[in-house]
């Protein structure tokens, strides 16, 4: 669990939910080579269906049964599917985004990172992973040894439904570099070190890992879990539709 002081992200929720503070650009990601960008701003994080982008719509019919939402952010996903009548549990390391979660309707939200997922939590037929969250594994090793962790808290049907963004695809210079500065770390090329800045909140740095569909396919090798079906969006993001395999 973040500290305040460190919850930078679930301090721009939360006040773009009280109507304190609607910039459209105000969370800024900083990497650990000093390069320094925004994000898409807090708006992305309260849209309803409708706005969503098509392939986004796409993966959530593979949605069934009872739903863990790993890393839920205000809920958008969360909402809706429980608006489906699907038992959903939203998780996020965010103390202050669980309860803009809770106060927007969510049923069960419940502060706890993807690190500390585990048989406590009950069993799930689907894990979502939405808006790039696939990043949240953090690793190669990570991803492994939590795909792994899901494996036991899921049923023999379920599937994961996981976002995330082809690094690869990219002619930014400053990101190229990157990708050499990571190779001659012994680091996935996709895998950034960043922290999140807001007004005077800022978290610690932390891992995220975007990965290739060669990568993801890597990943899984082993741990139970299998890509089924990709949904493209179009440009460098992505949708994996991942199952089980059958013992």
């Amino acid at each position: 669990m973040l500290a305040d002081k460190q919850d930078a992200f679930g301090h721009e929720i939360y006040d773009y939910f009280k109507g304190e503070d609607r910039r459209p650009f105000t969370e800024i990601v900083e990497r650990d080579d000093r390069y320094i960008d925004h994000s898409g701003g807090p708006a992305m994080y309260f849209s309803e269906y409708k706005k969503w982008p098509s392939f986004e719509k796409k993966a959530m019919r593979y949605a069934r049964g009872r739903v863990l939402d790993i890393g839920c952010g205000a809920g958008r996903c969360s909402l809706y599917l429980q608006g489906k009548g699907m038992d959903v549990v939203g998780i996020d390391n965010s103390p202050l985004v669980i309860e803009v979660c809770k106060q927007r309707g969510l049923k069960d939200a419940r502060v706890v990172s993807i690190s500390e997922i585990g048989p406590g939590l009950g069993t799930f037929d689907t894990v979502i992973m939405m808006g790039n969250n696939f990043g949240l594994f953090g690793s190669f090793k990570g991803a492994r040894r939590l795909l792994k962790k899901m494996e036991k808290i899921t049923s023999p049907q379920a599937r994961i439904i996981a976002e995330t963004n082809d690094a690869y695809k990219t002619d930014n210079p400053d990101h190229l570099s990157y990708h050499q500065y990571n190779k001659q770390r012994g680091r996935m090329v996709g895998q950034v070190r960043i922290r999140v800045r807001y007004k005077k909140y800022i978290t610690p740095y932390f891992d995220y890992l975007m990965v290739s569909r060669e990568e993801m396919k890597n990943i899984l090798e082993d741990t139970g879990w299998k890509v089924e079906k990709y949904i493209d969006s179009g440009n460098s993001l992505y949708i994996a539709i991942i199952t089980k395999k059958k013992r």
